[in-house]
């Protein structure tokens, strides 16, 4: 396909016909792209004209990329293009969903699921109005999802998602284009779809944004949330996004290369609620020097903050 100038998603798949479309599905889409204003005029225009406009189809014959993206069953043509989603406990799986369709049902569906099954919302009040704010935020969520469905290899294994108690992990077949590596994506940088068809049709819906702009509004909204940076990475034959629901486990904590006495005050602090420097000495047996060294360093690095209290009453807490 690439000495022939093809992608994967240019291809006419010619088991298909119109009667495989859905055709709600592709007036809701035409919807959302009116509202963005990114669609050529379809005024007077029938679905096949559209479609031709939208380079889905070739000579009158529907493209692969019209069945991912408006397929009433896309399963049908291309077996793995279902998601699925697990609530896992460490490496044991408590429970888990399917969820299928097109590419558009499937970003609503697996949102759906995730919000009312697999993520909690957090709740509190603003005088009367009661305020629901999720575990991660919802534009890197959306993000991670487009991402996956859209860069996927849809010749390989099924999206993934696995939901852990502190990090959630979106994985897609498909590894990153030649020239661009997981340290490319935390910067601006060229866009080189895999899917190109699918994802100019998804720009025109107003769904993303182009020139390679996803993973780092993934990464700057984490960050707004003051939530640890995401990893990005390459992994096993594909891509894989996490989001880490805070900063204070034993992994990130790692990360910033703290020492075992000091992993151990952060645990001693989730569960006493501060610490003093003459509790640091005793409990880990070292000189102040030493302990007073230690405790500097996890303020610095935003782990602990020191009370207002200074002397003999000062303690460290959480930040």
């Amino acid at each position: 396909m690439k000495k022939s100038g093809k992608t994967w998603d240019d291809v006419i798949e010619p088991r298909a016909t119109f009667d495989d479309i859905d055709e709600n599905t592709f007036s809701a889409f035409l919807k959302m792209s009116e509202e963005k204003g990114r669609m050529p005029e379809t005024i007077g225009l029938t679905i096949p004209q559209i479609f031709d406009k939208l380079l889905l189809t070739e000579n009158g014959q529907l493209k692969r990329s019209a069945i991912i993206l408006f397929g009433k069953n896309p399963a049908k043509f291309y077996p793995n293009t279902f998601v699925k989603i697990g609530r896992f406990r460490e490496n044991d799986i408590l429970f888990h969903d399917v969820a299928e369709g097109n590419l558009i049902t499937l970003l609503r569906e697996v949102t759906n699921q995730l919000n009312h099954k697999y993520l909690t919302q957090k709740i509190h009040f603003e005088g009367l109005y009661r305020i629901e704010t999720g575990e991660y935020p919802t534009p890197a969520i959306r993000e991670m999802l487009l991402n996956a469905l859209i860069h996927r290899n849809y010749m390989g294994a099924m999206t993934q998602i696995r939901v852990y108690d502190d990090s959630i992990n979106v994985w897609n077949d498909g590894t990153l284009p030649a020239g661009i590596n997981s340290e490319s994506l935390k910067r601006p940088h060229r866009s080189n779809p895999r899917n190109p068809i699918i994802a100019d049709v998804c720009f025109k819906g107003g769904l993303i944004d182009s020139w390679g702009s996803g993973t780092i509004k993934i990464i700057d909204t984490c960050k707004q949330a003051e939530l640890p940076e995401p990893e990005l990475i390459e992994q096993e034959g594909g891509f894989s996004v996490t989001l880490f629901k805070n900063k204070l486990t034993v992994e990130q904590l790692t990360k910033l290369g703290l020492n075992d006495r000091q992993l151990k005050a952060v645990e001693y602090v989730k569960e006493k609620g501060k610490i003093t420097n003459k509790e640091y000495q005793e409990l880990f047996e070292v000189a102040r020097m030493t302990a007073t060294r230690d405790l500097t360093e996890l303020v610095e690095k935003a782990v602990f903050k020191s009370s207002e209290v200074k002397g003999a009453g000062a303690f460290y807490e959480l930040l």
